[in-house]
């Protein structure tokens, strides 16, 4: 661990008199200083938005289990062979309209197998593209068509899946600690950019400030999750035994908190978690939407009225 800064307690994110809150505060409150104007920020707006995709629907023939013997598959081939496929059309989004602002926090709200995840996956630039899948719509970016973001959009829109997908033989420490050196432990220098036109002191406080939270930014993550009893225990997966499964979707929403993306898509954070553990994150999503001006969207399937209340 690296030693506190030089500076005092108040420029220093671990020291245990300031909770995460106050410290992305602080830090902010700093940036804007220095930059003299608001935090870059994104708004999507979108109109018409439809999905709809191509599905074969089987026979009540083709639903009979047999055993896989020689003969069975050759029957199936052949069959498959001479039968005509019934292609039907099933609409996943019909005519979506609507506007996502910086600063605000969105929840999404529907039943299992309504298009949530389709929509957050289209406008976080990572919904599959297949032939047999037709998009129609607009999707705009700060006034920018999608076609023309399509290569930055994932730089610009996090996304936090429904299914946890980690290195089960890493700690929960050791990924996010893996996660921020691959998605912006140099950040501290693109802020230095943005201070550009500041004043020399203001410049510097600023930068001090960055760098401090950058360089203890794993663990800010960890102690505003609640992973400080689990960050040396390995992740593990349905082969190895690690940290339980609200753990484990509580790793996949703080891998999302590194880089520097403007909007924040994240899909049923809840699955897995207490009711006061979903509540801390959705105020810490709110903090971090009303500070820095991030975009947030969050899908639940049934919230509690305190968490957005």
């Amino acid at each position: 661990m690296p030693p506190p800064s030089d500076k005092g307690e108040s420029d220093n994110p671990k020291q245990a008199t300031r909770t995460p809150a106050e410290v992305r505060d602080h830090v902010g409150s700093h940036m804007e200083k220095a930059m003299g104007e608001s935090f870059p920020q994104v708004e999507i707006r979108f109109r018409g938005v439809s999905i709809a995709v191509d599905v074969v629907v089987k026979d009540s023939n083709d639903a009979n289990i047999e055993l896989p013997t020689l003969f069975n598959a050759i029957k199936t081939s052949y069959h498959e062979l001479r039968s005509t496929k019934n292609v039907v059309k099933k609409q996943i989004l019909k005519n979506v309209s609507g506007t996502l602002k910086p600063g605000t926090m969105t929840l999404v709200l529907g039943q299992p197998g309504s298009g949530k995840s389709a929509l957050m996956k289209l406008l976080s630039g990572r919904f599959p593209k297949d032939k047999n899948i037709s998009v129609e719509g607009e999707v705009t970016y700060n006034g920018t068509p999608a076609a023309e973001l399509q290569k930055r959009l994932a730089h610009l829109v996090s996304y936090v899946p429904q299914h946890d997908r980690h290195y089960a033989l890493l700690t929960v420490k050791e990924t996010l600690e893996f996660v921020h050196a691959c998605c912006g432990g140099d950040l501290a220098e693109y802020w230095e950019k943005q201070f550009a036109h500041s004043s020399p002191e203001e410049k510097a406080e600023a930068l001090e400030v960055v760098r401090a939270m950058y360089q203890h930014y794993p663990d800010l993550v960890i102690q505003q999750l609640g992973l400080e009893n689990c960050q040396n225990t390995v992740v593990g997966d349905e082969m190895l035994r690690g940290v339980s499964g609200g753990e484990r979707k509580r790793v996949t929403t703080g891998e999302m908190e590194f880089g520097n993306a403007y909007v924040k898509m994240m899909d049923e954070i809840s699955t897995g978690l207490d009711s006061a553990a979903t509540f801390d994150i959705i105020t810490m999503q709110r903090s971090i939407a009303k500070k820095f001006r991030k975009t947030v969207v969050i899908s639940l399937l049934q919230p509690s009225p305190e968490l957005f209340a």
